[in-house]
């Protein structure tokens, strides 16, 4: 990332830019302004294959050699897309079995986007062709800066379940598990008579009589996702070749996509970018922001990324679709920047007059340049330009949170304890606790390595494998602290029970066994000891060891599992194993996570007052204070040791107007090693 945001010489800003969508006259306004509002980047040819390839295996490069060569002029760079999230009609019309098919068994037709099967031999053979004639075109272009691969990978068609799939699920399933025996084995296909006697009996889980097979219908989301995955491996190959020194990306959704693994794309990237846009419904949008953005930086490997999409004001996906407040749409992407990324891109560069996203926000508003938006649009890039310094400087986070989409798959198939339990919900909770502490935290895959880390929180768990287990155990052990979320460690990577007592995977790291789950009804709750209710879930724990710190008040008030231990400590090795046995209210988790990071050595970044974010980027020589206020009134943080960009001291404190950003420097050299910060405490 540092590499492009050096060839571009600043944070990168910009969009995404349609000039097929305008007559020739106005990309040259389009360029003019663009120079006006900062923009220094900008993504070209997203959806533009039926242009560059109007009829089959006749190219057409005319308009993107233009709109290359003027951008270039202009001193703007270029992500350079492959096309291939939107086939054109003609490629459908001619190939009407590369079209999905959905478990119900419909055909889906074209007339939108992504409308294709993934495993389709004839798309990959179109698409591999016009990326192909792509890379080779313009690998040399000098506006060229990277190269974005598809767009948003299984948003729209993650899942098909076509013939076509189900050969190539068999062919997966066969590298996988190599006989049918084991197949058979892991799927527990003697349960309902389901045992198969050859590779041609499996199809794709699609809707049956009563509930699928838990097992296939797990391992047909990996394959679904590695399908993407392997023709996101194919374009990349292609673009690599043919310009080896052009970084590759892909822009991932994070949260918004349960349907593929967004930390396997993120491992075959060489920047990790992300779309993120606001739940207009949720008053606490601003957390989910901070937790996508954690979750990037986590996909990243703690290296700076980039915020590839979100939006000026309103989208037009959602049942309603609401406006930004004013200063809104600054301090969304202010602290998108104070948590790791390089550069702040929206959707899109010019608001369309036509089509299905006609009605979402853009940089260049319907009314022009006599609009708010407008002007916040150029205050922005003016802003970013000065805050250039902060490039390649990273967020060092001292906690991570495990967040795992084949946990999430898992976890949310039939036939579970409860539909209530769902896996967002409860990683959002847990995090909205933490935000609410002031801990920063990296969102991570559970096999990565945790050793940096002073404390590892695990939320939502069911499915854990067994390496990822040891290491758990191993991090404990070796001093670290780790708490768990309700109903974890339940089963291994084939969603096959652990037997032996819950939790399964972890009964020695936390010394207890789980008696029984219990999960609650809508409406019902279980009182607690600190006073707080618990809702959705709760459990029957027995302690092996371990110490009780909440539980279950007695009596009926308690619940199903009244008067037992619903949140638990135990000393395991060197460190400690902490359970929640219940799904706890934020204010309960804020108690339990508080102890925890108390106990383990994590920080905040800065004492601040509730409602205002505290984020530390740092390099070797240097460091920043972002402070983001989300309340109505302004706020005074002490910052001894902080001056003002500009060099100019502070009194001793820094005020954060009203809904406003603020950004420091520090002035001492920041410490790096959390271990030695931990000794120290």
């Amino acid at each position: 990332m540092l590499a492009l945001t050096d060839r571009i010489g600043a944070i990168a800003y910009g969009g995404d830019y349609n000039p097929e969508q305008w007559p020739e006259d106005v990309w040259h306004e389009d360029v003019r302004l663009m120079g006006e509002a900062g923009v220094n980047l900008v993504t070209v040819g997203v959806f533009s294959w039926s242009r560059l390839e109007p009829r089959p295996g006749s190219y057409d490069w005319s308009l993107l050699d233009k709109v290359l060569d003027l951008l270039h002029t202009a001193g703007i760079a270029v992500d350079l897309a492959t096309p291939t999230a939107a086939p054109p009609p003609w490629f459908s019309k001619a190939h009407p079995g590369s079209l999905p098919l959905t478990a119900s068994g419909t055909r889906l037709t074209h007339g939108s986007r992504q409308a294709f099967c993934p495993s389709s031999p004839d798309y990959a053979r179109a698409a591999d062709a016009v990326v192909g004639e792509l890379a080779g075109r313009y690998a040399d272009h000098p506006a060229v800066v990277m190269w974005h691969v598809h767009n948003e990978w299984g948003n729209h068609n993650a899942l098909c379940y076509c013939d076509t799939s189900g050969q190539a699920f068999r062919t997966w399933l066969r590298d996988r598990y190599t006989t049918l025996d084991r197949v058979n084995d892991v799927w527990g296909t003697d349960f309902w008579g389901q045992r198969y006697g050859d590779w041609e009996e499996i199809d794709p889980p699609r809707d049956t009589t009563a509930f699928r097979n838990p097992g296939q219908e797990l391992d047909y989301r990996r394959f679904s996702s590695d399908a993407l995955l392997t023709r996101h491996r194919a374009e990349s190959a292609l673009l690599r070749e043919a310009a080896p020194g052009i970084p590759v990306t892909t822009n991932l959704l994070g949260t918004l996509e349960k349907k593929v693994d967004g930390h396997a794309f993120a491992r075959h990237s060489d920047i990790v970018s992300v779309d993120h846009y606001l739940v207009a419904a949720d008053p606490g949008n601003h957390v989910g922001l901070a937790l996508n953005a954690d979750l990037a930086r986590g996909m990243a490997g703690g290296r700076p990324w980039l915020l590839m999409e979100h939006s000026t004001s309103a989208v037009n996906w959602q049942p309603v679709n609401v406006s930004k407040a004013p200063r809104e749409m600054r301090r969304n992407s202010l602290t998108h920047l104070a948590r790791g990324a390089d550069g702040i891109l929206f959707f899109q560069w010019r608001q369309s007059r036509a089509g299905a996203e006609k009605w979402h926000s853009a940089m260049l508003p319907h009314g022009g340049t006599d609009t708010r938006t407008w002007n916040e649009v150029t205050a922005l890039g003016a802003e970013l330009a000065a805050l250039s310094e902060v490039r390649g400087t990273r967020v060092r986070a001292e906690v991570a949170l495990l967040f795992d989409w084949h946990a999430w798959w898992a976890l949310e198939l039939e036939a579970r304890p409860s539909e209530r339990l769902r896996y967002l919900d409860t990683v959002r909770d847990w995090y909205e606790a933490l935000w609410g502490l002031g801990i920063t935290c990296d969102l991570v895959a559970p096999d990565t390595d945790l050793t940096p880390y002073l404390a590892v929180l695990a939320p939502s768990l069911y499915l854990v494998s067994d390496a990822d287990a040891d290491a758990l155990h191993s991090y404990v052990r070796g001093g670290g602290h780790a708490v768990f979320g309700p109903f974890s460690g339940a089963v291994d990577t084939h969603d096959r029970v652990r037997t032996g007592g819950h939790p399964g995977a972890f009964r020695e790291l936390l010394g207890l066994v789980v008696d029984e789950y219990l999960p609650l009804r809508e409406g019902e709750s279980a009182l607690l000891s600190d006073g707080s209710h618990a809702h959705l879930w709760t459990e029957r724990v027995e302690a092996r060891g371990c110490s009780a710190r909440l539980r279950f008040a007695d009596g009926p008030d308690g619940g199903p599992a009244r008067g037992g231990p619903a949140v638990t400590r135990h000393s395991y090795g060197d460190g400690a194993g902490w359970y929640a046995a219940a799904a706890l209210p934020v204010r309960s988790l804020r108690t339990l996570l508080d102890a925890v990071c108390r106990e383990a050595g994590a920080a905040p970044a800065a004492a601040v007052p509730p409602g205002v974010e505290a984020v530390r980027r740092s390099a070797d020589d240097r460091s920043y204070l972002f402070l983001v206020n989300h309340t109505d009134s302004e706020v005074s943080v002490p910052a001894d040791g902080y001056t003002r960009l500009d060099g100019s001291a502070l009194p001793g404190f820094a005020n954060v107007p009203a809904g406003d950003v603020v950004v420091l420097r520090e002035q001492a050299e920041p410490q790096r090693d959390r271990r030695h910060r931990k000794e120290a405490r």
